[in-house]
């Protein structure tokens, strides 16, 4: 069974509404009453009304991170998250090919409103505000990783890529704790399909994640090497804890990027330690340029990994979209892959 998101988001309904406007009536007259200044001292009176607006705003403020995250998730907390940076971001590019995806893709156009597309920069944040129709958020800066200026194209596995990766886990562990569920895609997945409904939780994994190379096993997460472009985390105590561990892990690991860290923390027993269970993704619904889908007619996904430059990830990409521009139930069968010539160039 594949993870279910509601059709439209749930309302309060009007009786909800005026119990909670009774209930703050009430708190804010029996505060006055019992601490107010006498009557007639005006001064006072005005100064302890200032006092409890800002006390109000400090208590009942969210912070800039959990109005964006309520903004674009469905009633049950479960949204979509993608961060980009201005390399990412430059038009014709990456970030264009996945709002393209989206909307041609099939049940795809109506997930748009549920994407949340993370800026690591300024003029990431204002392409992606030009677009219309999307969800922006601009991450800030964070000093525990370092992660400096990373607006340019950051090759893979140069310094400023695996800074990059590690300022992410962070801001997918701080979701976790605002109490988020979501899918997590990298910009260089085009969205063929709607995942949701293949997503499996039937045996209410907390992690359902994409690998390299399927072996065919879904709870072999030891024997198949996880690809951390595109997976579904539940938000409970046991994954925040593992993206708290994951994160903390980047202190000993230089040089590593963060998917071969949680390779790593697989390998030494980590999963099993904290009781996250983890479903690998079959590559025949989500696939990758490391080993493309057997099965058109099943696709959802398809990840330019294996791949290292941004210029043949979009070259390559595009082919892709236009393959699939005859995917549909009668014609999925004749649907060949084009070659990933740019990305297999990208290596030389």
């Amino acid at each position: 069974m594949g993870i279910s998101v509601p059709a439209r988001p749930e309302h309060c309904t009007l009786g909800r509404a005026l119990a909670l406007a009774a209930v703050c009536v009430f708190v804010v007259v029996g505060t006055y009453v019992a601490l107010s200044p006498a009557a007639g001292d005006a001064e006072k009176e005005q100064k302890f009304f200032n006092i409890w607006r800002r006390r109000s705003s400090a208590a009942l403020a969210p912070d800039d991170l959990e109005v964006a995250l309520r903004g674009a998730a469905y009633a049950n907390k479960t949204l979509i998250l993608t961060v980009l940076n201005k390399a990412y971001a430059e038009e014709d590019g990456l970030l264009d090919l996945f709002i393209e995806s989206l909307r041609r893709g099939e049940g795809t156009a109506q997930l748009i409103d549920h994407v949340l597309l993370v800026a690591m920069d300024q003029p990431a944040f204002q392409r992606c505000r030009s677009l219309g129709g999307v969800k922006c958020y601009l991450l800030g800066p964070d000093g525990d990783d370092g992660a400096g200026d990373l607006s340019s194209e950051q090759l893979y596995m140069s310094d400023g890529f695996i800074r990059m990766m590690w300022r992410r886990i962070r801001l997918l562990g701080d979701v976790l704790k605002h109490g988020y569920s979501f899918i997590f895609t990298d910009l260089d997945v085009m969205w063929l399909r709607n995942p949701f409904p293949r997503l499996d939780r039937g045996d209410g994994e907390d992690l359902l994640i994409s690998s390299d190379n399927f072996n065919g096993a879904p709870r072999d997460y030891a024997g198949n090497e996880l690809n951390t472009g595109f997976f579904f985390v539940a938000s409970n105590n046991r994954t925040a804890a593992l993206l708290d561990e994951w994160h903390a892990a980047r202190v000993a690991s230089a040089g590593m990027k963060e998917q071969d860290v949680l390779n790593q923390m697989k390998r030494r027993g980590a999963f099993r330690r904290l009781g996250v269970r983890v479903r690998v993704l079959d590559t025949a619904r989500f696939s990758g340029f490391c080993e493309d889908s057997r099965d058109a007619a099943q696709v959802a996904t398809v990840h330019a990994n294996c791949c290292r430059t941004m210029r043949a990830k979009v070259a390559d990409l595009r082919a892709v979209l236009r393959a699939a521009s005859g995917l549909n139930a009668t014609a999925a069968a004749k649907v060949r892959w084009p070659e990933h010539s740019e990305c297999a160039k990208s290596w030389t």
